[in-house]
C-alpha cells in the first residue's frame, strides 16, 4: 500500500532515497524501511512526501479519498499501520528475547558441566592410592 506507493512514485519521479531523505531531513535508511514496509512516517513527514510528489496523502496511502471529511478515515488507517507494525515489532522482540534467554541457558549449563567435570577429575587424582604388593609360591612336586 503505502510502501509500494512510495516507492513506484520515488522511481516515477527519478529519485534516489538518498535525494529523499535529504527533502525530508530523514537518514536513507528510514526511506528505505518505508519502502520494504517495516515503518511508516509519521503525519507531518506523510504530508511533506505527498507535497514532494504532488499527490494527495490519500493517494499515497493507496486510496482515492474525495471528501475532505473522508481525512478521519486517513487518520484511522495510518493508526491500524502503526499498530499493526508495533504489533510486529512487539512479536520480533520476544522471539530474539527468547533466543537470547535459550543461548543464554544452554552456555551456562555448559560452564557448571565443565566445573563439575574439572572438580571431579581433580578430587580423582587427589585420591591415595595404596599398592599392594603379593607374592607368589611356587611349589614344585617332587619325582
Amino acid at each position: 500500500m503505502f510502501s509500494e506507493n512510495l516507492k513506484a512514485l520515488r522511481k516515477t519521479k527519478g529519485f534516489t532515497q538518498e535525494e529523499i531523505a535529504i527533502r525530508l531531513n530523514v537518514v536513507r535508511q528510514t526511506i528505505s524501511k518505508w519502502e520494504k514496509g517495516l515503518s511508516i512516517p509519521d503525519a507531518d513527514i506523510l504530508i511533506k512526501i505527498a507535497a514532494l510528489f504532488d499527490v494527495s496523502v490519500s493517494e499515497l496511502l493507496g486510496s482515492k479519498l474525495e471528501d475532505e471529511k473522508d481525512i478521519n478515515i486517513v487518520a484511522e488507517q495510518l493508526s491500524r499501520i502503526n499498530e499493526q507494525l508495533a504489533i510486529k515489532n512487539r512479536r520480533a522482540h520476544l522471539i530474539w528475547k527468547s533466543i537470547i534467554i535459550v543461548i543464554t541457558t544452554i552456555v551456562v549449563i555448559n560452564i557448571i558441566l565443565v566445573i563439575v567435570g574439572i572438580v571431579s577429575f581433580n578430587s580423582f587424582q587427589n585420591i591415595k592410592t595404596t599398592t599392594v604388593v603379593t607374592e607368589t609360591e611356587v611349589i614344585i612336586p617332587k619325582e
